[in-house]
């Protein structure tokens, strides 16, 4: 479930990377691009980086269904990961 966050986190981060403005992000946008950097919007586009982000998300929460305890924290994690817009 670690790694599905993980993946979730990074996807979002390039799609903001390609999309964002410095105001929003807080940090300069299109790096990557401009440094050759292979991302996930890159190599999938934009439209399909969206749905593998949103995936691993639900991946990830379905994952902690099977384990015990109080997993909601985590769950609202990986939600807000898939969507976040910095």
């Amino acid at each position: 479930m670690g790694t599905r966050l993980g993946m979730a986190f990074q996807i979002m981060d390039d799609i903001l990377d390609a999309t964002s403005d410095a105001a929003t992000l807080g940090k300069t946008p299109g790096k990557d691009a401009r440094a050759g950097k292979a991302t996930f919007v890159s190599l999938h586009g934009l439209a399909a980086s969206r749905r593998i982000a949103e995936e691993q998300s639900a991946a990830a929460i379905s994952g902690l269904r099977s384990l015990p305890g109080d997993t909601l924290f985590l769950a609202a994690l990986a939600k807000f990961l898939a969507s976040r817009d910095k």
